[in-house]
């Protein structure tokens, strides 16, 4: 590791660690594309392209060196103050396309509502801090988001062509 200058002392980087932090709201949605018809829409989406809800669990993960006078990465006061404005107040107890603004004209999926909390975490958290974002919109149904990354990725059309995505 590389050393840090504090208070214009020459200190050795300290030890990186992460942190998670769990809460879980409830929220209702409908799985619809406004670029599509309705029939493509049921298609797609089947039983989902009905309102319907579910108790998601989110799991933040943070990173960064462990103060040496705080011995943290981050206040836990602060990181549940953060979450609870990010996501609780946003998100616990809403209709998604009707109360959320972001989701007027976004489809409702885990992986735009993980997406939603990156943007709105990021915002509040110290700059590089936020490393994850683990939504499970059940116990089956799990989505990790990272922010953007610059290797390319498998489109779904190249996922379902080599049976990663069944029906």
């Amino acid at each position: 590791m590389q050393s840090v200058t504090r208070n214009g002392k020459l200190i050795p980087a300290g030890k990186v660690a992460f942190l998670s932090r769990t809460e879980t709201f409830a929220a209702a949605h409908r799985l619809s594309s406004k670029s599509l018809s309705d029939a493509e829409n049921k298609k797609l989406f089947g039983k989902c392209n009905h309102s319907h809800g579910h108790n998601y669990k989110v799991v933040v993960t943070v990173r960064g060196e462990i103060d040496p006078t705080s011995g943290m990465v981050i206040n836990l006061t602060d990181l549940k103050e953060y979450m609870q404005e990010a996501i609780m107040e946003l998100l616990d107890h809403k209709n998604l396309e009707q109360d959320v603004a972001y989701f007027a004209n976004v489809v409702s999926t885990t992986e735009n509502l993980a997406v939603y909390i990156w943007e709105n975490l990021q915002k509040r958290l110290p700059a590089g801090a936020l490393y994850k974002v683990k939504v499970y919109e059940s116990e089956q149904n799990v989505v990790v988001y990272k922010g953007e990354e610059t290797a390319p990725l498998a489109s779904i059309c190249d996922l379902s062509a080599h049976g990663a995505i069944r029906d």
